[in-house]
């Protein structure tokens, strides 16, 4: 690292500090030449990347996956604090599984599997868009298999 005053390579640091979200480190550091200070951030990159339908990848984005939930759980019993902590918790176990690919089919299983803890009518949304429904028929077979599975 450089300082960005004078472009020096020699710093030391004076502060480290855990940041209060996320997985940070605050650092103060301070050139040796020009005695000028400056505060950094450490993140730990992790990227998980998403296997698409299509074969293409993409970074796993929390916040899509938020999005996603939050519209199927709109007007239900599902809050938006339960949406993060259900996205909160999935990302926390790829993380910590090392796994550096996920298919969008896996994710889109546990997202599922979650809410249909929850509240139906947020899974039957979810699984329509995620499964992707080409007729009124899939859905109501859909249905039924979640009043059959609630029976036993």
């Amino acid at each position: 690292m450089w300082c960005p005053f004078c472009n020096h390579p020699e710093l030391k640091v004076t502060d480290s500090r855990d940041v209060a979200e996320g997985n940070a480190i605050r650092r103060r550091r301070e050139c040796c030449q020009c005695s000028k200070r400056f505060t950094t951030f450490e993140t730990i990159d992790l990227t998980i990347q998403v296997k698409k339908r299509d074969g293409t990848y993409e970074d796993f984005q929390h916040e899509k996956l938020i999005e996603g939930m939050e519209s199927a759980c709109r007007h239900t019993r599902v809050s938006r604090d339960q949406v993060r902590s259900i996205a909160d918790a999935l990302q926390s176990e790829l993380l910590k599984s090392g796994i550096r690919e996920i298919e969008s089919r896996t994710l889109g299983e546990s997202v599922m599997r979650r809410l249909q803890e929850l509240d139906m009518v947020a899974y039957i949304r979810f699984a329509c868009v995620y499964k992707r429904f080409t007729d009124i028929q899939e859905l109501v077979e859909a249905i039924r298999s979640i009043g059959v599975n609630e029976k036993e």
